[in-house]
């Protein structure tokens, strides 16, 4: 498994939108995703070990930030032909067993993730309510184990956005198992 940082925050640029199913049976887009102060898209999978270690996190920082009027949405980007447990049957797993209070979706394509530039698990990208870039960066300073009362960076940073339209000068990138790409030499 490689291990990637992703680019810093490229402020400004809007979110592209998409069309993909969900675990749920339902399908998502971009316009059903956003809320009323912000979006947080996530690519997320479920076999990273950086994914794992932070899931109750997120799941704990989603469901506060739904209070402020950010919706978020996972997006899973894996050829899961290399790693079965990414498979769209075990993502339905994972979003039962973690109680994710977002969409789980699956980007069979691809198309999404090389959209946004997406390179590792996880991967987030905050948005303002004009849906314009204004986070993307780590959730705290975890890397596979928990850091004890680590600052709550993309929490904090998404609050930001909500209150202001505007993320954090000062981002630092998040770390996490390279996306599988299909067909990948």
């Amino acid at each position: 498994m490689v291990s990637l940082q992703p680019p810093l925050c490229d402020s400004g640029w809007k979110a592209r939108d998409f069309d993909l199913p969900g675990v749920d049976g339902k399908r998502h887009t971009l316009q059903s995703a956003r809320g009323n102060t912000g979006l947080l898209v996530m690519f997320l999978c479920n076999h990273c070990p950086y994914v794992k270690s932070i899931r109750e996190r997120i799941v704990r920082d989603t469901r506060e930030l739904q209070q402020h009027g950010i919706r978020s949405i996972a997006i899973m980007s894996n050829d899961p032909a290399e790693y079965g447990e990414d498979s769209f049957d075990n993502m339905k797993l994972a979003a039962l067993q973690y109680d994710y209070p977002f969409p789980y979706v699956w980007d069979e394509t691809q198309q999404v993730a090389q959209a946004y530039g997406a390179v590792c698990t996880p991967d987030f990208f905050g948005f303002n309510a004009d849906l314009e870039l204004q986070y993307r960066g780590r959730l705290d300073a975890s890397r596979k184990e928990a850091v004890p009362d680590a600052p709550r960076d993309l929490f904090n940073a998404m609050l930001q956005i909500a209150k202001t339209g505007r993320g954090p000068r000062e981002q630092f990138p998040s770390l996490g198992c390279s996306i599988k790409w299909k067909n990948a030499a």
